[in-house]
């Protein structure tokens, strides 16, 4: 991903602030009114109906857990209202990480018209002709996203993305567990033997390197050879401590109690915070990942002015809030933004402060195909000496167990003998 000058923080600083909040009442006092229903307005109803009738569907590529589903009571379900307004049928599936998204269209197995990496896969899929320009004259509702989430690094021309969501990782932790203070801790508690084997990691390459670069003392983007072998290294380290390598798992786990500390995305978190009040979640004392998820069309798309259809409605403002307001991630839309409550863009995990995001967030930049590569190998690597590590003493405990009944085989014989002796 890429990293904001300090200039943009400002503005990011003074326009945003967004999502969930992760106090949520147990009851509603008589005081309190029933929580409206979302509802759906839209800019200009016409635009959205060039297509009825057409038989058309679209293939939504997306992460899990990332839209409104309408699940819960008086919330919209966003690809259905899609349909009944446009006539346009949504075929969506999700995927865990920006890694498999680039290998599923890389392999060309599948087809899609709509997909939502993060900022550094857009740029690498930009560069290897991946993605397809858009046309504006199709997307009116890009003037709702806020001045400093346009023309950024990763997309300097705002060609080819529209963004969707922002957020930071961090670290989620059962504080009736864990009596270290919130400001003390720091990412070298994913490798603190104490919570041997209650510790989840990130199962892909870019997000776990990024926090064993930041324990180092290395950039998050770095591309020398030797730190990138150090991280690798701390990650080896780390790993028999290590209950799991997991992705969207730690939603379900974290949630149940079935481990104590995981790193995680901010918005996820304040969604598992609101079901369990033991979990709390701090953004490390050292730094971390600014991330920015953006939708875009494949080259591949076949439903190019349907899929910029797709990207405007869902940069409508009742639509953006919806999405923002159940998935608890921070909103790029300046028209959700008014929509949500002042506790909720004030929410300081959803929205760290100025001096926080401009001094110690980083946003990730798509490495050379050299380091890819090296990250990469190193990856693959550790994980196999994972498995192996986990069966080391598969062979040689059953070789002993063998020998010890042979020789109790032989004992017995021994013994059967001499009986028959005497």
């Amino acid at each position: 991903m890429r990293k904001i000058y300090a200039a943009a923080a400002a503005v990011l600083s003074a326009a945003m602030l967004c999502s969930c909040s992760a106090d949520v009442p147990e009851e509603v006092t008589e005081e309190e009114e029933d929580t409206p229903a979302q509802t759906l307005t839209v800019d200009d109803p016409d635009y959205y109906t060039r297509f009825k009738g057409q038989n058309i569907s679209i293939n939504v590529y997306n992460w899990g857990e990332y839209i409104c589903t309408g699940a819960d009571e008086g919330t919209l379900n966003v690809n259905a209202e899609f349909t009944n307004l446009t006539g346009i049928k949504v075929n969506y599936t999700n995927y865990a990480t920006n890694e498999e998204l680039y290998a599923k269209l890389k392999g060309g197995g599948a087809s899609y018209d709509i997909i939502i990496p993060s900022d550094y896969m857009i740029n690498k899929m930009i560069k290897e002709k991946m993605v397809q320009k858009l046309d504006y004259e199709n997307i009116p509702n890009f003037k709702y996203i806020m001045p400093n989430f346009r023309n950024l690094e990763y997309d300097p021309e705002n060609e080819y993305s529209v963004p969707y969501t922002w957020g930071t990782v961090g670290i989620i932790y059962d504080e009736t567990m864990i009596d270290i203070p919130p400001e003390d801790i720091d990412w070298d508690i994913l490798w603190n033997e104490d919570y041997l084997d209650n510790i989840l990691m990130f199962d892909n390459p870019r997000d776990a390197f990024a926090i064993a670069e930041i324990k180092c003392g290395y950039s998050l983007n770095t591309e020398d050879s030797d730190e990138l072998i150090k991280a690798a290294d701390e990650l080896k380290a780390q790993k028999r401590i290590v209950q799991a390598y997991v992705m969207d798992e730690i939603f379900d786990k974290m949630g149940a109690g079935d481990a104590l500390i995981a790193p995680y995305y901010a918005g996820d978190a304040l969604t598992i915070m609101e079901e369990n009040d033991s979990l709390n979640f701090v953004v490390p004392k050292s730094g971390t990942n600014l991330f920015v998820d953006a939708m875009c069309i494949p080259t591949s798309s076949k439903q190019k002015e349907a899929a910029e259809m797709y990207i405007n409605f869902m940069c409508e403002p009742d639509i953006a809030y919806a999405n923002i307001d159940y998935i608890c991630y921070s909103t790029p839309n300046s028209g959700a933004f008014e929509k949500l409550d002042e506790d909720v863009r004030t929410n300081p995990i959803s929205y760290p402060d100025e001096n926080f995001i401009a001094e110690k967030t980083t946003v990730f930049v798509n490495l050379s195909d050299e380091a890819n590569l090296q990250m990469q190998t190193l990856w693959t690597e550790m994980k196999s000496a994972e498995e192996e590590d986990a069966n080391t003493w598969i062979m040689p405990a059953f070789l002993i167990a063998c020998v010890v009944f042979m020789i109790a085989v032989q004992v017995r014989r021994y013994i059967r003998s001499k009986k028959d002796i005497f």
